[in-house]
């Protein structure tokens, strides 16, 4: 019991054995503190097996063939959405580098969007989990055995990037920035265009994830975005800031920085949702794939609750 106690602090086997080592050492620990009756010992031992037995057949029964409940359905959709959420962010930062005023009320509009991204950024533990119920998982549907779980982690991982230099990005265009209007007007285009082309990259990203299909039309988007990103760097290498004070040039540029930060995230993860179409053998929409439209999503119970409270909290308010 003492070994297997320690042996649970090692990351790799608390990820993948915690439930089944515990079982263990609670078993052992309740046959032990039976043991000064030693004509009970063998009789509470089988009493204790067969108890463990009958209840994970029972719980297997039931989650495979009654009510089947697939963490790794759940994973597949949650990646999707948190693609697509970060596509919905990139538009948002799109009207506000065109517009520059956030909204009527700047403070407000940026406490919403800093709920919305903590919310995407607090999923982190649950798909590991996910992840991790996953590969216990039999084949089911679409996703046959060996299904590449890691994978969407580390999706999941790129994303929870891309969010963070998204929320940097928010709070700067939240701020009262005082670079003179003609160098905000140079990099207006480059960065809405940056923008705009990410988010519709994440978003038929998120579309081919659904559809488990082949992310060929967020190439287009990559590319113009890489354009737009090359442009902008060249143009912050030019003389736009002779003359300027440091003060107010520093602001323009961690925005600028950071939007090609962004498109540097969103090309990793185009090239990890290649990789996972690629070993997951996703088909080609002239395969017979099927239209994303008709994809019924049932989801984690945790997604429909934030995503209700969000939207509570925005007609709230």
């Amino acid at each position: 019991a003492a070994v297997t106690t320690f042996v649970r602090f090692i990351p790799g086997v608390k990820a993948r054995y915690d439930y089944g080592l515990l079982i263990f050492i609670l078993t052992f620990s309740f046959v032990s503190v039976s043991g000064y009756r030693d004509d009970e010992i063998l009789d509470v031992a089988q009493k204790r097996v067969s108890t463990i037995m009958i209840g994970a057949s029972v719980c297997v029964i039931v989650s495979i063939a009654l009510f089947p409940v697939w963490a790794g359905e759940d994973l597949h959709y949650l990646i999707a959405l948190n693609l697509e959420k970060l596509g919905n962010f990139l538009e948002g930062i799109t009207r506000s580098i065109s517009k520059r005023n956030l909204a009527q009320d700047p403070e407000r509009d940026f406490a919403y969007s800093a709920r919305k991204m903590k919310a995407f950024l607090s999923f982190g533990m649950l798909l590991q989990d996910l992840a991790n119920f996953a590969r216990w998982e039999p084949c089911h549907g679409r996703f046959q055995f060996r299904h590449p779980w890691k994978l969407y982690l580390q999706i999941g991982t790129l994303a929870r990037q891309c969010a963070y230099r998204i929320e940097a990005l928010n709070r700067y265009l939240t701020a009262e920035i005082q670079t003179p209007v003609s160098v905000r007007a140079k990099i207006k285009e480059p960065g809405t265009k940056m923008s705009r082309e990410c988010g519709r990259a994440l978003k038929e990203m998120s579309t081919a994830i659904k559809a488990m299909c082949q992310p060929c039309a967020s190439d287009v988007h990559i590319e113009a975005s890489k354009a737009a990103a090359k442009g902008l760097n060249s143009l912050l290498k030019s003389g736009i800031w002779e003359g300027i004070d440091l003060l107010q040039v520093t602001p323009v540029a961690t925005v600028a920085s950071l939007l090609i930060d962004v498109v540097n995230c969103t090309e990793k993860i185009a090239d990890a949702v290649a990789e996972l179409a690629s070993k997951a053998e996703f088909k080609r929409l002239s395969d017979g794939a099927p239209s994303p439209e008709k994809l019924v999503r049932r989801g984690h119970v945790a997604i429909t609750v934030e995503e209700s409270n969000m939207n509570n909290r925005a007609s709230d308010e």
